[in-house]
C-alpha cells in the first residue's frame, strides 16, 4: 500500500485551496478510504500551525489541526535518529532541514511518495519518489 508523505506546503495547498489542493483532497480521500496511507512528520506539523497561526490567528489554527487530526494521518515524531538522519540528508542535498525531515520519512517508509509543493526540493528526487504540486 502506498504511503503519501505530506509535507506544510502540500497540506497548506490545500488548507488555502491553492494549485494542488485537488491532488491533496484525493489523497485524504483515498486515506479515509483506506486506500493509502499518509503521514506527515511532526515538523510539518508544527510549520502548519505555525504558518496557520501568524496568517490567520490562533483560533483559524486551533480549528485547521482539529479538522486534519480528523484525518488520523499518520504525525511521526522526530526522533534523536530521525534528527540525525535528517541532517545528513540536508547536507547531502543541500536542501532546507525541515524539509529534509519529510524526505528522511520518505526514505524510511516502503512504497512511499512524498508530496509538496516545494521545488527546494529537487535534489532529493534519487534519494525518494517525489510528486510535485503545481506551481502557483
Amino acid at each position: 500500500m502506498v504511503t503519501y508523505v505530506l509535507d506544510a506546503s502540500a497540506v497548506l495547498r490545500y488548507l488555502d485551496d491553492e494549485a494542488g489542493a485537488a491532488r491533496v483532497s484525493e489523497i485524504i480521500k483515498s486515506h479515509l478510504a483506506g486506500n493509502c496511507e499518509a503521514a506527515i512528520s511532526a515538523l510539518h506539523w508544527g510549520e502548519i500551525a505555525g504558518i496557520v497561526h501568524k496568517v490567520h490567528g490562533r483560533d483559524a489554527m486551533d480549528l485547521a489541526l482539529s479538522r486534519l487530526s480528523a484525518f488520523g494521518f499518520q504525525i511521526v515524531p522526530a526522533t534523536e535518529d530521525r534528527a540525525v538522519r535528517a541532517s545528513l540528508i540536508k547536507l547531502k542535498k543541500n536542501i532546507p532541514y525541515v524539509d529534509s525531515f519529510g524526505v528522511e520519512l520518505a526514505s524510511d517508509l516502503p512504497d512511499s511518495v512524498l508530496v509538496t509543493a516545494d521545488f527546494d526540493l529537487k535534489p532529493a528526487q534519487r534519494e525518494v519518489k517525489i510528486e510535485f504540486l503545481p506551481i502557483k
